[in-house]
């Protein structure tokens, strides 16, 4: 197995050489760090991870702290997960999975042990637990997620306020004067993880603006309150109704309560939904979507940390930046009026 020394002899350099070109403690010539890559690549060297973290005191690990409970819609955790962890790798760190069973205790531990070099904390509640303790850490935490009180935090997440008001406007567009919003499942709304206020915020801000009306009803996966919902919703709506499912492990009972009415989207009733644009162009009839941009969301998370343990700087750091979303019209809205 090649070593440190072995790269150095094959790039003319000394082997503190080869160490700085890994650490990026001191600064290296262009020419030479190009030289060191290219022995490195030839011999297929792979610095002792043990090695380089007694060295720089860094682990380069990355800690994902994330809830697993029964009302979030998997699918879409595990994309976030997934590119966040190509995304760190990229910077050279790995992921290490965080679970919330341990609560604010988990934090603390891995930290304290040194475990990772920082943390990224999902699913950030308005009144969350693990934020007080964030604010204590000597290490950077960046929050996917906005918290009530975000003061000397770093957070990232999509404009949900935003996608809210898209969503509205597209309906308005089509000249629907009354727009039914199936909401998240309880569990969801329970934890009061603020995405949910901050979507609704949006609509009926748009709604106000646009001289609509928005119903909030309740979502989730029970097939008998989606029903209650959407006869609630048409026994409310003077003309052609229209539907906004945020949550997508409400759609396709939605789709389904709706064609048990003999409603089709896109022909006599308008249906938003967030899907991945591959799963929108498989259902019977291709779904707009609002696309929250979660890859983008997540890398931008995994770059933003890294910046921070790049440069080395204490805390506390304080930052909020919101990903816009996108509306992707498809067959199940009508389409907009002339003129609008």
């Amino acid at each position: 197995m090649p070593t440190s020394k072995d790269v150095a002899e094959a790039a003319g350099v000394a082997q503190s050489t080869v160490s700085y070109v890994l650490s990026g403690k001191r600064p290296i010539s262009e020419k030479t760090r190009k030289k060191v890559e290219a022995a490195i690549e030839q011999l297929t060297y792979q610095p002792n991870a043990g090695a380089r973290a007694l060295a720089s005191r860094r682990t380069r690990v990355i800690g994902l702290v994330i809830p697993f409970i029964p009302e979030l819609h998997m699918s879409s955790i595990m994309e976030f997960i997934s590119v966040i962890a190509t995304t760190a790798r990229q910077y050279d760190h790995d992921i290490l999975l965080v679970t919330e069973d341990e609560g604010a205790n988990g934090i603390r531990r891995v930290v304290g042990q040194q475990i990772c070099d920082g943390l990224i904390l999902m699913q950030v509640e308005g009144d969350d637990e693990r934020v007080p303790v964030a604010r204590t850490l000597n290490v950077p935490v960046v929050l996917i997620g906005i918290p009530r009180d975000h003061a000397g935090l770093v957070c990232i997440d999509a404009d949900f306020d935003l996608a809210g008001e898209l969503c509205v406007n597209e309906l308005a567009d089509a000249g629907h004067s009354v727009i039914s919003v199936i909401g998240w499942q309880p569990g969801v709304v329970d934890r009061h993880v603020n995405y949910v206020e901050r979507f609704f915020r949006g609509t009926d801000r748009a709604a106000k603006e646009r001289g609509v009306r928005v119903l909030h009803l309740p979502g989730g996966t029970n097939r008998e309150v989606i029903a209650n919902s959407v006869d609630k919703a048409l026994a409310r709506t003077p003309d052609v109704p229209a539907f906004i499912a945020p949550d997508g492990g409400t759609q396709e009972i939605l789709r389904q309560a709706l064609s048990a009415r003999g409603l089709t989207p896109g022909k006599n009733v308008s249906v938003i939904g967030n899907s991945s644009a591959a799963l929108a162009e498989l259902q019977p009839v291709p779904l707009t979507t609002i696309d929250l941009r979660p890859a983008e969301v997540s890398r931008r998370a995994v770059k933003i940390i890294c910046e921070l343990l790049a440069s080395d700087s204490t805390g506390p750091h304080e930052s909020l930046e919101l990903v816009p979303p996108a509306i992707t019209h498809r067959a199940s809205t009508l389409r907009p009026r002339s003129g609008t």
